[in-house]
């Protein structure tokens, strides 16, 4: 039998190895299942300048191989693989990789999200060279420059809203007539003076050779295609939680995000930080804050575990 451990993070990014470095310091052991794409949306971020603590900025995989170093440290265990099946329907908590079984009095998940992408290989190979999923962590980069946003939800229009701030045009790119986007949300985004909607239009492709210097949209009623000259394509078509390895034995909601209050979720003793249960901030900062509360609330819990079991023990001796 897999020895117990008090816990097994699955995923790694600033909310798992934040959570890493918290249980580790708190004598906890931790087991860090970091997948194969270890890291998650940061490993594709170029620069990160809005991190607290690099005044310079840092590069996205040097920032996370120093979280991990920083786990490690400590003593959290890395496997570098995917977790395949879990099972919290029992104490402990069970996790398989490949073949092997682990298995955990706390769990916390920590798998993130992956943002939606046209899928174009023009878009994947400008991604941080001026083509991204997030206003708010490259908007400054693209500052009195013209950028396009594509979507028409409210994530679309809250991005080209942001970027309206900084850009000196913002073109939002939409395959229909008409946003999808709430009313309050479209009202604002079409009163806007610096935001120009291109209607029933989809994107080609990113033109560039080292960054991106035009998004070539074709007209889906008329055909044409045109050049929009743009200094960045933000896409804004949604994200997709990674959580289908938890579907049916826990909480989630309808888009898929694991339902928390705090860090808690549905099942006593799992716990969830970072972007799998934030659909709103989706910043390395506050999921590396959220791995922080994620670690200190399973400290707690399994002490309280500890403490009832004591007592239970106590009673019935006496």
């Amino acid at each position: 039998m897999a020895e117990v451990r008090d816990v097994i993070i699955i995923g790694s990014g600033p909310a798992g190895f934040t959570a890493a470095i918290y249980a580790a310091r708190a004598n906890l052991a931790p087991l860090v299942i970091e997948g194969f794409g270890a890291g998650g949306q940061l490993m594709l971020t170029t620069d990160v300048e809005n991190y607290p603590g690099f005044p310079d900025g840092v590069q996205g995989p040097d920032m996370l191989e120093m979280f991990r170093s920083q786990a490690k440290r400590f003593g959290a265990e890395m496997i570098t693989a995917d977790a395949d099946r879990v099972d919290l329907s029992m104490r402990p908590f069970r996790v398989w990789v490949d073949d092997d079984e682990h298995r955990a009095r706390s769990l916390i998940i920590a798998t993130g999200a992956t943002a939606r992408w046209l899928g174009l290989p023009s878009e994947e190979r400008l991604r941080g060279y001026g083509v991204s999923s997030c206003a708010t962590c490259d908007g400054f980069f693209f500052k009195d420059q013209p950028v396009v946003v594509v979507g028409g939800g409210d994530s679309a229009a809250e991005e080209a809203l942001f970027l309206a701030r900084m850009a000196s045009k913002v073109t939002l790119v939409h395959r229909r007539d008409e946003l999808r986007a709430s009313k309050i949300m479209a009202d604002r985004l079409l009163a806007h003076e610096l935001i120009e909607p291109r209607w029933n239009a989809v994107v080609e492709e990113a033109v560039g050779e080292g960054a991106v210097e035009a998004v070539r949209v074709r007209d889906v009623v008329t055909g044409e295609i045109e050049d929009i000259p743009a200094a960045a394509m933000f896409v804004a078509i949604g994200h997709d939680p990674t959580s289908g390895l938890f579907a049916g034995q826990i909480e989630r909601d309808e888009g898929g995000y694991i339902v928390t209050d705090g860090t808690h979720t549905s099942v006593d003793g799992v716990f969830a930080a970072g972007d799998v249960q934030d659909m709103v901030y989706r910043q390395a900062v506050t999921a590396a804050g959220s791995g922080c509360m994620a670690a200190i609330d399973a400290e707690r819990w399994l002490e309280e575990q500890t403490t009832s079991s004591q007592t239970l023990v106590a009673h019935e001796e006496g």
